[in-house]
């Protein structure tokens, strides 16, 4: 008479397979997610444009850009947002 270890053994195995399965497509998505991120720079303000923005101003402050020049160049960061 069968009482079922057999059964529930192929039920575990079956159950390790789905989870391993299940991480592995994680970690798919979570590289894809990752490489479009790091093709793309970054989304929206970025450090590096605060730091731009930064940069102008203390150009600007410093007398190294004219008006009109200081304003042509905030149009232009502000446009790539």
């Amino acid at each position: 008479m069968m009482d079922g270890g057999m059964m529930s053994g192929i039920w575990a195995l079956g159950t390790l397979w789905f989870l391993v399965g299940l991480v592995l497509v994680a970690l798919m998505v979570a590289a894809i997610v990752w490489l479009v991120h790091s093709m793309q720079g970054s989304g929206g303000t970025s450090m590096s444009e605060h730091e731009a923005r930064s940069e102008l101003d203390r150009r600007y402050a410093a007398g190294d850009l004219d008006r009109d020049e200081y304003l042509q160049r905030r149009q232009d960061l502000e446009q790539r947002v």
